[in-house]
């Protein structure tokens, strides 16, 4: 057997995506129904952004977000204890051979989004993007076909 087992830096295949993606929508739809009798759960109104899964399909990392980012730990905490439920839930919606365990885990994309969005409005880094653009232009091109050249 061979001493690489998963990571061989190649990514996801189809199979992982395709499968994340079933999980995602089925846990989303289980969710949103409220399907887990869970009141403590049922509190919260939770975006599932994505799911990965292992190669083996036997272990799915649901990536979670509570709306508003209100009540982060609350949420991962019930979803946590809830999800027994939310595996035997999943089941009635998703044909698999095995179903995954589940892990939730909180999703900091949009703090990165909004962390990016930052940096990009400072005034030097536009002025960097306007100099960069300016140098792309060249100063040959200006009389050189197109419209103003006609």
């Amino acid at each position: 057997m061979s001493a690489k087992r998963f990571d061989d830096g190649r990514g996801p295949s189809q199979r992982q995506l395709r499968a994340g993606e079933l999980i995602r929508r089925a846990m989303s739809d289980v969710l949103m129904r409220g399907e887990h009798h869970d009141p403590e759960l049922a509190r919260h109104t939770i975006t599932v952004t994505e799911v990965r899964c292992s190669p083996d399909l036997r272990h799915a990392t649901v990536f979670v977000m509570p709306l508003g980012g209100r009540e982060i730990d609350q949420a991962l905490d019930a979803l946590k204890r809830a999800r027994a439920t939310l595996r035997r839930a999943l089941a009635r919606h998703v044909t698999m051979k095995y179903l995954p365990d589940l892990r939730f885990v909180l999703d900091e994309s949009f703090d990165r989004m909004d962390e990016t969005r930052r940096l990009l409005s400072e005034e030097r880094v536009r002025r960097d993007v306007a100099h960069d653009d300016a140098e792309a232009d060249g100063p040959g091109d200006a009389g050189k076909g197109g419209p103003q050249g006609d």
